[in-house]
């Protein structure tokens, strides 16, 4: 068995993060004076003067490689209430995974359905239900430049659709969002060249289906096809997102 990580750091990134992240650790030493403080001790009671450490963290469920739940798009989908990422059946996180190449798609551009087909054909696979999508753009490159945020592809509503048309419940980017960047969406729609924001995003509100945003290294993926993906999502409850280690698996 092959184990390949297709996941991102969760970090303290401001080419990465628009939404700040504090990750502050805490030294094993500091922890056995906090704790020794708390339980009537002394620091050294404990090995060495040196308790056990963490850290303190604070930011969003969409910091780092993660899941957007049917929540997030909307508190409605397909007429019912929308599902936290804790009500998402388990099933849709382990499934046979296709890696389209979207590369050629410039910065900026949307990926359409011509797209997505063309991928498809490339690579002789006909999508099937259940399949895990993942668009390769390889835009993780790009993590540590001002470009990762304000430069990216984006996924069109119609090639979204089409994908979920054929059975997908689960699709994956390796850009910082399921859209375009944001400044790029903001100007077109002042200029009347788009009427909908997040078109993507948008989506779920009509169709239930989860994406994953902030995947990483789909250019270390031997093949296009033939492996699981396994993409289980921390269990927030009803929360609109869960980080996720993703992790592609080769039998």
């Amino acid at each position: 068995m092959k184990l390949i990580d297709l996941s991102v750091y969760t970090e303290e990134n401001k080419f990465a993060e628009p939404f700040p992240v504090s990750i502050v650790p805490h030294k094993h030493t500091e922890s056995a004076e906090t704790m020794a403080a708390r339980l009537g001790l002394t620091p050294d009671c404990f090995n060495d003067s040196m308790a056990l450490t963490h850290e303190d963290f604070s930011g969003q469920f969409h910091c780092g490689t993660h899941v957007d739940a049917p929540f997030h798009f909307g508190p409605i989908v397909e007429g019912k209430p929308a599902k936290g990422i804790d009500e998402v059946p388990l099933e849709w996180f382990f499934c046979d995974g296709v890696r389209l190449d979207m590369r050629h798609v410039g910065h900026n551009e949307l990926i359409t359905v011509d797209d997505v087909k063309k991928a498809l054909s490339d690579i002789n696979y006909t999508l099937k239900p259940m399949d895990i999508v993942l668009i390769w753009t390889d835009f993780d490159k790009l993590i540590y430049t001002p470009e990762y945020l304000k430069e990216q592809p984006g996924m069109s509503r119609e090639a979204t659709e089409y994908i979920l048309d054929q059975g997908v419940k689960v699709i994956g980017i390796d850009a910082y969002g399921f859209d375009r960047s944001f400044g790029t969406q903001a100007e077109a729609f002042k200029k009347g060249e788009v009427k909908e924001l997040f078109p993507g995003h948008m989506v779920g509100r009509d169709r239930e289906y989860v994406h994953m945003e902030k995947l990483g290294q789909l250019d270390e993926l031997p093949t296009p096809t033939g492996f699981k993906v396994a993409c289980f999502p921390t269990k927030g409850k009803h929360c609109t997102a869960g980080m996720t280690r993703i992790v592609a698996i080769y039998e």
